[in-house]
């Protein structure tokens, strides 16, 4: 029964983590203010559209912040984390649901981020068309992140500051996502 739980979190783990990704790059494009007529953007748009387009009356975006496509993203992680626990058979707890929501959001989050910056620093190291769609997705995603240490961060010519990014990114999911999934599984486990 447990390699059929596990392989059942695994599909959960996939399919949702698809989902999230959908309106986890959504809400970066929009706050990194991506260029709407790229392909990925308008791919993006179009699949997360028709959730995100009614909640916006309702939650407004706040300083480039698309609050929709955050609820959306946040309630996912939710679902995922209440049908991982049913299939565990795990007690449910509400606060201990959105804690753990809130805590996979995030390090989902960094995750992504830290994806983003080390493709983009692989791709400048290589010879990539800087106009290709995934270029420049990927490149105004990681340029706010890097662009305050760029040019301080050089030793011999080579620039560190991406690795700087990265190594903030990793400390980031351990000293803040993964205490807070701990809280979150203590919430559940009544400690």
């Amino acid at each position: 029964m447990n390699y059929l739980t596990n392989a059942g979190g695994l599909l959960l783990n996939v399919l949702f983590g698809a989902l999230v990704t959908l309106f986890v790059l959504r809400l970066l494009a929009e706050a990194n203010r991506a260029d709407f007529n790229n392909p990925i953007c308008q791919f993006l748009y179009r699949f997360t559209n028709p959730v995100v387009a009614p909640l916006r009356k309702v939650l407004p975006s706040v300083r480039r912040i698309n609050l929709a496509a955050l609820v959306v993203a946040l309630v996912v992680e939710c679902v995922k984390v209440v049908l991982i626990l049913l299939l565990a058979g795990l007690p449910l707890g509400p606060l201990g649901i959105l804690v753990m929501g809130i805590a996979e959001l995030l390090d989902f989050l960094l995750l992504t981020w830290i994806v983003v910056v080390f493709v983009w620093s692989l791709m400048s190291m290589l010879s990539t068309d800087r106009y290709h769609p995934v270029a420049r997705f990927v490149t105004a995603l990681a340029e706010p992140l890097v662009r305050p240490l760029r040019g301080r961060m050089t030793l011999g010519g080579l620039d560190f500051s991406p690795t700087v990014v990265l190594i903030g990114l990793f400390l980031a999911r351990i000293l803040v996502a993964q205490p807070l999934q701990d809280l979150g599984t203590r919430l559940l486990m009544g400690l």
